[in-house]
């Protein structure tokens, strides 16, 4: 029985720090964020490379250090985007939006993500807060932002 209960212990211990690290390395909700400049919108429509998923409407926010980064094309640790992803429909010969479809993450800390470029990434499914869609790391999204590497791997352009 003691080798059970030190067999059981041993894995929840090390379940806790599995956790536990997973939560140090991970990119938190971003509350607010649609109080933070609205960098640009875009719609992706059937046919287009990345259909599969992001297909729909498209609006990217910036806090303020992401925001003095799109302007100068450095960006700070402590800069986070916001791309949010609703599925769109057409009404009366206008695109309108529909439900969120994601909620992803960009968030600068060039020593805790200093594998992904400096970036970490997360997506949250729909409306949710703590359904988490990104279980590799963020290495599948910086493989497509790492084109992106004269702009510190973000897509999104400040526009005056």
């Amino acid at each position: 029985m003691n080798t059970r209960f030190s067999m059981s212990t041993a894995g929840l211990l090390l379940t806790l720090f599995a956790s536990a690290q997973a939560a140090e390395h991970s990119v938190a909700y971003p509350e607010g964020y649609r109080t933070w400049l609205h960098a640009k919108s875009m719609l992706i429509q059937p046919g287009h490379a990345l259909e599969n998923p992001f297909q729909g409407l498209h609006h990217v926010y910036a806090n303020k250090k992401a925001e003095s980064g799109l302007k100068s094309g450095k960006y700070q640790d402590g800069s986070v985007l916001v791309f949010d992803l609703l599925q769109y429909q057409e009404k009366d010969k206008t695109i309108q939006e529909g439900e969120r479809k994601l909620l992803g993450v960009m968030q600068k800390d060039s020593k805790k993500y200093a594998a992904t470029g400096g970036w970490g990434f997360e997506g949250f499914a729909g409306n949710s807060k703590t359904e988490r869609l990104v279980k590799d790391g963020g290495t599948s999204c910086f493989a497509c932002h790492a084109s992106e590497q004269k702009t510190d791997y973000v897509f999104s352009q400040y526009r005056p």
